[in-house]
């Protein structure tokens, strides 16, 4: 596995719980499957792999890379670790402010991409368009988020926090289409979107 490290720039407060806390939020590879992700799959990017919550269950259903993108290293550390634990070759952890710098990747070099729980940051339609420059023809980018709700546990403050109609809006607007909608219940949303061959 590679890591790449740049200069950091921190994202806006996303309310990241621990790992412990955050396990019980999701079914990571039940969520993958219910949005598009299976063995056709090639490559994909996970940009703000965090713990790995889906860099690992994506490791084991795609045929080919997941580049696990974040500007931690500790998440890094921990993507990898888990990685190494589950004999998955496939992972590639990249230490990378990919918000200001981009992901490094090729363009038209993956088929799916994971934005989970970041579009609160700045300039959201900028993280699109760089999933979009990186995706084949074909390819989809899924958005998982918490839903607009202040009941949620966790989460960015509700001032920053998007709404499913608002990401729909950004990505479309960064040249996405076809948009399907999700409830994750309990906490979040998904949706994915294809980039037309």
């Amino acid at each position: 596995m590679t890591i790449f490290r740049t200069e950091k720039m921190k994202i806006r407060e996303s309310g990241m719980p621990d790992e412990d806390v955050w396990k019980g939020f999701f079914e990571p590879a039940k969520i993958l499957k219910m949005l598009c992700l299976d063995d056709k799959v090639v490559d994909a990017a996970d940009f703000g792999c965090g713990y790995g919550t889906f860099t690992i269950p994506a490791a084991k259903t795609i045929k080919g890379k997941v580049y696990a993108i974040d500007i931690e290293p500790e998440m890094i550390e921990i993507t990898e670790q888990k990685a190494k634990a589950e004999n998955l070759m496939n992972v590639e952890a990249v230490l990378r402010d990919f918000i200001s710098e981009g992901s490094g990747l090729e363009d038209e070099s993956v088929d799916y991409t994971i934005l989970a729980n970041i579009l609160h940051v700045e300039e959201p339609e900028k993280l699109l368009r760089e999933a979009y420059r990186i995706l084949r023809h074909n390819g989809k980018v899924v958005i998982i988020h918490w839903n607009y709700d202040p009941a949620t546990p966790r989460g960015p403050p509700m001032e920053i926090r998007p709404t499913p109609e608002k990401c729909i809006e950004w990505a479309i607007s960064s040249g996405f289409s076809n948009p399907d909608k999700y409830d994750l219940k309990p906490y979040h949303y998904g949706i994915v979107l294809s980039k037309e061959g």
